[in-house]
């Protein structure tokens, strides 16, 4: 093998190596950018701090959430523990929904579906009275923006700060928004509705049945 062989061989090898630490390199720095997996998800970001939360809270002026009802609500939520959006306390939402029909309407502030829909789940509620408990679940991390969304609209419904999407994943919800979870008194799941509703009367023609309210 003459020397400039030997070099040009050499040279290549060079190359390669380079080219192969290279490649390993941004595969390593790849998976820093890509979306954060469940366990890195939050349910809040650190900017939402009660402090900062005062203002939109006062703002939203939204109900309490659920106390706990009788019973030990839907095994699936068991040990679940979110924040009220309306006043930050922590609610076990198992127990939070026992023993009463409830409607968990699963949105996020940026989802204009979402916001088109939720005028129309306050006026279902209205309409239901103490018969059924609509309580919204916010599925994204910016706690602030939804209680601004919420104040925009002027919906007025006790509502969940979920950015981890936790009762999503335990109620096995198709990764849409909106979406609606249907739970009879006993804690059953009734119906999952993975669609918007534009009215209230579309919303009780679709959850009265399932639940046994007369419309």
């Amino acid at each position: 093998m003459s020397t400039s062989t030997r070099w040009t061989v050499a040279v290549m090898v060079v190359v390669v190596a380079l080219g192969v630490a290279l490649w390993t390199q941004l595969g390593d720095n790849g998976s820093s950018t890509a979306p954060p997996g469940p366990g890195q998800a939050r349910d809040h970001r650190d900017a939402d701090t009660a402090e900062a939360l005062t203002g939109p809270r006062a703002r939203a002026d939204l109900p309490s959430c659920p106390q706990a009802g009788s019973g030990s609500g839907p095994e699936r939520l068991r040990g679940i523990t979110l924040e009220c959006a309306g006043d930050g306390t922590s609610v076990d939402v198992a127990k939070a929904v026992a023993g009463r029909p409830t409607v968990l309407n699963l949105w996020a502030y940026w989802c204009a579906p979402c916001a088109d829909e939720l005028p129309a789940m306050a006026e279902y509620q209205r309409r239901a009275g103490p018969d059924v408990t609509v309580l919204t679940v916010h599925q994204d991390e910016n706690e602030a923006a939804a209680l601004l969304r919420l104040a925009e609209l002027g919906v007025r419904l006790p509502t969940l700060q979920d950015g981890r999407r936790l009762i999503a994943a335990a109620l096995a919800v198709p990764n849409v928004m909106p979406a609606t979870v249907v739970l009879r008194a006993d804690g059953s799941v009734a119906e999952v509705l993975p669609r918007s509703f534009a009215s209230a009367d579309e919303i009780a023609a679709a959850v009265d049945p399932k639940i046994g309210v007369s419309g």
